[in-house]
């Protein structure tokens, strides 16, 4: 059902009157230019001017296609937006790095299917303006234009309606089960919801500057709407690197940054990370996978109460936090927070559906503004993921007896072993709570006689005397033994995918098969210790201890 009535004051037109009041004042930064407000302005409303000559609006899909992190594609995105029509970043899909670029025929085929009439492309980026070329041929009926640099004529923004609330403003992307990405449909309304809240949200102190080093048209990109909106200024790096993110929150007084847990680790490993000037922080968001509470202890030590864990999905937006102050009480560190005032969670049980109580583990499902539409181009996975007005995440998680919500792993991720399915999540969650374990990955191997035994990759704190460390019979007596891993292999550094995860594949296809040891009891002492670097595999050490947290009765975190 199409809702009435249109949006009363669009963000575009909010950003818009916000660059109109200091057309002189930088509000983009890159390592390479700066970007005034004026400039800005001028790309939008030319790009506007282009869009209208062509017919754009409501109902018209316009693709994007840019270097990493430039400029351009936010004056082209908000040229889309000010018009009503729906704009879609071709470049890449990961929201953690714009490097690993789609390949040809991916590009190809999404142009196909989301039927794109026009690709604009930066025609200065050789990379980009070549691919356009090659789509163009491939494509009959796509017409591709560069995105202007600056506005012909007055140089006003052409009269166009505000788009309805349940129009299509974009197209997002995330990964699928066979490699094709999954097409996220965001309406308009939802948009506006995700900007005004986190604009509501900035630091009334003063105008925000936002570093993103990750791509500024996934996650960040309503962050970056919502700074601007509110006469702040944006840093944008093509992707992460731990000096110039250090060198940039100094030399730009960077107020709010958005990083990958990955990212953050880097950061505090960094040799001279205590020389530079970040007392200008007032917020690090951090997301993406499970971060070790030691580390996050190390982070608040390091940055102070700046500290903000999100937890989301491409398809509901954020769900819930962990606040700075959450961030000072050491048993808060292995949740997720609370979810946002404006997110209904409820926790269910898998294949039913039915409500469970706190402290028993079930599939998250949230109701919130911030929920995407559905899926464009999977009618089926849309009708099972998207219900009543619920949309089931497909991760497994549990209320503590705090109220927090705890992660348990993905609704089918388990490992099936002598009859029990077992949580790489919750493996992995206990492994993080060792003091010496930096990252962990937990998947499973089927040995010689196929049968699928749980195996575990470590990356431990610099220094750690990891030789007297007996990380089987420390799951073992956080968990169950049955949960110990049959090897843990200790790596320098995990090796990560693009999004920033531990990269499961690679790992896995580094492990030797091996048959299970008998499981380590919890009370048993180890009787030596591992060598640095190999396996570690055995009988439990001095390291083990028995929880009495009833939240292990359920085998999870």
């Amino acid at each position: 059902m199409t809702t009435t009535g249109t949006l009363a004051r669009p963000y575009v037109r909010r950003l818009l009157a916000a660059l109109e009041r200091d057309p002189t004042r930088v509000v983009v930064h890159r390592p390479d230019a700066a970007v005034t407000a004026g400039e800005l302005r001028a790309s939008l409303v030319g790009s506007a001017a282009l869009l209208r000559s062509l017919r754009v609006g409501p109902g018209t899909t316009v693709a994007i296609l840019t270097g990493p992190n430039h400029p351009l594609m936010l004056s082209a995105r908000y040229a889309v937006h000010l018009l009503g029509a729906t704009s879609v970043y071709v470049r890449s899909m990961n929201p953690r790095t714009d490097t690993e670029t789609f390949s040809l025929a991916t590009q190809t085929e999404l142009l196909r299917d989301l039927a794109v009439p026009l690709l604009l492309v930066d025609e200065e980026d050789e990379e980009s303006a070549a691919r356009g070329r090659w789509l163009a041929r491939r494509r009959p009926g796509l017409t591709v234009r560069a995105i202007p640099r600056t506005a012909d004529g007055p140089g006003t923004a052409p009269p166009a309606e505000p788009p309805r609330p349940d129009d299509l403003a974009v197209v997002d992307f995330t990964s699928g089960s066979t490699g094709r990405p999954k097409m996220v449909a965001q309406r308009y309304g939802t948009r506006e919801h995700l900007v005004g809240r986190l604009a509501d949200g900035l630091d009334p102190r003063g105008p925000a500057t936002l570093l993103s080093v990750t791509p500024v048209s996934h996650t960040t990109a309503p962050m970056a709407d919502a700074v601007l909106c509110g006469g702040g200024t944006v840093v944008l790096h093509d992707e992460f690197d731990a000096d110039a993110t250090l060198a940039a929150i100094a030399e730009h007084r960077v107020t709010d940054a958005y990083l990958a847990v990955p990212h953050l680790y880097r950061l505090l490993d960094h040799p001279l990370v205590t020389s530079y000037d970040l007392s200008s922080l007032r917020r690090i968001t951090y997301s993406g996978t499970p971060a070790a509470p030691e580390r996050v202890r190390d982070a608040v030590r390091l940055f102070g109460d700046v500290l903000i864990q999100v937890y989301g999905t491409t398809e509901a937006g954020g769900i819930s936090s962990l606040t700075p102050l959450d961030h000072r009480e050491p048993e808060l560190l292995g949740s997720v927070g609370r979810p946002f005032p404006w997110v209904r969670v409820e926790i269910r049980a898998p294949g039913t559906g039915t409500p469970l109580g706190r402290g028993q583990s079930g599939e998250i499902w949230i109701d919130s503004p911030t929920v995407s539409a559905g899926y464009l181009d999977d009618a089926e996975l849309t009708a099972g993921t998207y219900r009543d007005g619920w949309l089931r995440t497909g991760d497994l998680g549990h209320w503590d007896p705090y109220g927090y919500l705890r992660l348990d792993g993905r609704v089918g991720d388990v490992i099936k072993h002598g009859g029990l399915k077992l949580d790489p999540a919750a493996i992995e969650a206990a492994l993080l709570q060792h003091p010496q374990v930096r990252q962990a990955a937990v998947f499973g191997v089927r040995d010689e006689d196929l049968v699928e035994q749980v195996h575990a990759a470590v990356e431990l704190h610099s220094g750690a005397g990891h030789t007297s460390c007996d990380l089987r019979g420390y799951v073992a007596a956080t968990l169950t033994p049955e949960h110990a891993p049959v090897s843990v292999s200790v790596w320098p550094e995990l090796p990560l995918t693009p999004s920033g995860k531990p990269d499961r594949t690679r790992l896995r296809g580094a492990t030797a098969p091996v048959r299970a040891a008998p499981p380590p009891a919890a009370e048993t002492r180890g009787t030596g210790p591992p060598d640095p670097g190999a396996e570690v595999d055995g009988p439990p050490g001095h390291h083990a201890r028995r929880r009495t947290d009833p939240r292990n009765r359920k085998g999870t975190p």
